[in-house]
């Protein structure tokens, strides 16, 4: 196994972290952000306010893009098995 090899195959598993995880926190960003902007207007300092709405966005998110989610990882976990036997050297 080649030193560019291990370099791809880290390049790509970066890029799918970011890609999975991307939609999870900008939904929890905009959130916060949506909150922060509301307790501002109002006048409201609660520290506890944002996270019931969070927890329930980022459960809805992953519910609507989990199993795309989850097809991204098995998807490239089958590609890196499949290519085992290149990486093995005797």
């Amino acid at each position: 196994m080649t030193v560019d090899a291990v370099v791809e195959i880290a390049k790509d598993a970066l890029f799918l972290i970011i890609k999975v995880s991307l939609p999870v926190l900008l939904v929890s960003m905009a959130i916060g952000l949506i909150i922060s902007i509301f307790q501002t207007v109002t006048s409201i300092q609660e520290q506890t306010l944002t996270f019931v709405p969070k927890v329930i966005g980022i459960f809805l998110t992953l519910m609507i893009l989990g199993g795309w989610m989850m097809n991204n990882m098995v998807e490239f976990t089958t590609e890196l098995w499949s290519s085992f036997s290149l990486y093995v050297h005797r």
